[in-house]
């Protein structure tokens, strides 16, 4: 009896492991990624122009096939607003956010809204990104100024960023973007207060500067209504590869704004899809050299060190970088609200 009892307890505990290693074998863990990628569903907010949003989108499909990845675009106002809301009511609506600068990434950070994620790129970007990994520069957009040679020659409008504003020969002439609804605009005017003062919005307001979208300055520019207007690069890289546009870039004498968009993750707590996993592969992804091509092929700079292509037309990025006029995107940020009053009060409440 006992010997027959002993073997049906060897036998009883052999079931038990053989059970155990197949309940194992077939529970699959919990997680937002796959053998091929990412799984789940990410939204994200974006200032990107459509047309580049739809590009890359394409592109996104075919990296990361078992994620349904989603875009809402909105310009930076648009985003802060919806943000805004969203957070009062207590949970926002996207995993992601790619927005015009690093002053709103400031924000979102101090606010405890974003996800920290030491992206495996980081090392090989040329541009500032946040230490603790709450943000990155995805994208490079740069301030310039653009004319039209076939109306005016170059030697006779401003090529500085001060003359924009102070040579006279070109008042009422002259147009640029809303900096209290456009993130590079607010950068932009921030950069030109803390080098040339508070004057220089007075000298806008006296120069009846045109405060408009830059499709609509980019008309005005080819009728010649307008001699020269203050627009970003990439606006019209674009029209001069599609449209065959005989419109110029100008590199200001005095240094052009260079303005990196940045990437970041909204944590658990707020995002609306927690899937934080799978944000991550697409950080890696735009930060990466295939991500920068989609970049680049949307006539933005890239962000990356050593990064050969540049955008259709343009010149390159070093020589970009080595005349620029300096960003202080933490005054960008906390003096946001006294920037917007001193404009409206000097340009936009003279229209």
């Amino acid at each position: 009896m006992k010997k027959i009892f002993s073997l049906m307890l060897i036998f009883t505990i052999a079931m038990l492991v053989i059970f155990a290693g197949c309940g194992r074998g077939n529970k699959a863990p919990v997680s937002s990624t796959s053998n091929d990628g990412p799984t789940g569903k990410i939204l994200i907010y974006t200032s990107m122009y459509e047309d580049i949003i739809e590009a890359v989108s394409k592109v996104l499909a075919r990296k990361f096939p078992n994620c349904q990845i989603e875009f809402f675009y909105g310009g930076t106002g648009t985003i802060q607003a919806k943000v805004a809301a969203e957070i009062a009511a207590n949970k926002l609506g996207c995993d992601m956010l790619m927005v015009a600068d690093p002053a709103y990434s400031l924000e979102l950070k101090e606010k405890g809204l974003l996800y920290a994620y030491k992206s495996r790129e980081a090392s090989h970007l040329a541009f500032d990104y946040d230490k603790d990994g709450y943000w990155y520069p995805v994208r490079i957009s740069n301030m310039v100024l653009a004319y039209n040679p076939e109306k005016y020659a170059k030697n006779t409008i401003p090529n500085s960023l001060y003359d924009f504003a102070f040579d006279s020969k070109v008042k009422g002439a002259v147009s640029m973007s809303n900096p209290l609804t456009s993130g590079t605009a607010m950068a932009s005017i921030t950069a030109l207060r803390d080098k040339y003062g508070y004057e220089y919005f007075a000298a806008l307001g006296k120069q009846e500067v045109k405060i408009e979208s830059g499709s609509v300055a980019l008309v005005k520019l080819e009728t010649g209504e307008c001699k020269v207007i203050m627009i970003l690069e990439e606006s019209v890289l674009k029209k001069r590869e599609e449209e065959k546009s005989k419109l110029e870039v100008i590199y200001p004498t005095d240094g052009t704004i260079v303005v990196p968009s940045t990437i970041m993750t909204v944590n658990d707590q707020w995002s609306a899809n927690k899937n934080t996993k799978a944000a991550e592969a697409i950080t890696d992804w735009f930060l990466g050299t295939e991500g920068q091509e989609a970049i680049v092929d949307g006539w933005m700079h890239s962000a990356r060190l050593n990064f050969n292509k540049i955008p259709y037309d343009a010149i390159p990025t070093r020589q970009i970088r080595d005349n620029s006029m300096p960003v202080n995107w933490e005054n960008c940020y906390r003096q946001r609200e006294e920037l917007r009053t001193k404009f409206e009060e000097n340009v936009t409440k003279k229209k």
